[in-house]
């Protein structure tokens, strides 16, 4: 995470106890960078339950229940498998929100040689935002970092329209 997002990390987590509801992560792309943001969190045992890293179909399916058909079909990159996962982990964590998100950080062919991601947030199992992120930076970090950024501010965003 940038040094620049501390406050971004603040507001969350004071939105989270304010409204005393917790949250749960399923990552790809971002490989444990949205886990350590909610880890980073003061307060963060308060509302924070966990998270988990999945990159395979077969992790995907197995702990989250993402539909094997359709994510062999995406290579597990699309908006339905951002859904899958988000509420996959909200069961998997006994949590009020769930974050997922999936894609590609660096160029590959299953991507046409493009960086973006899907991701979805829910809250009580039923999406309240998802789409596509698309970084401005080609540096696999940077997109790393883009893509937690943007979703911390979509949950800021749905937080605050939840009070």
């Amino acid at each position: 995470m940038k040094r620049g997002n501390e406050r971004q990390l603040k507001e969350t987590g004071a939105l989270m106890m304010a409204y005393n509801q917790s949250i749960a992560v399923a990552e790809s792309v971002t490989s444990g960078l949205l886990q350590h943001a909610f880890g980073s969190m003061e307060h963060a045992s308060l509302f924070y339950h966990g998270g988990i890293t999945v990159y395979n179909i077969g992790q995907k399916s197995k702990q989250l229940n993402v539909g094997p058909i359709h994510a062999l079909q995406v290579n597990c990159v699309s908006e339905k498998v951002a859904i899958e996962m988000a509420i996959g982990v909200i069961h998997m964590f006994k949590s009020d929100w769930g974050i997922g998100i999936t894609g590609y950080a660096s160029p590959v062919p299953e991507s046409g040689g493009a960086l973006f991601a899907y991701f979805a947030i829910a809250f009580a199992q039923q999406t309240v935002y998802s789409g596509k992120l698309v970084p401005d930076q080609p540096d696999p970090t940077a997109a790393k970092n883009y893509y937690v950024q943007k979703i911390l501010e979509q949950l800021t965003k749905a937080l605050k329209e939840r009070q």
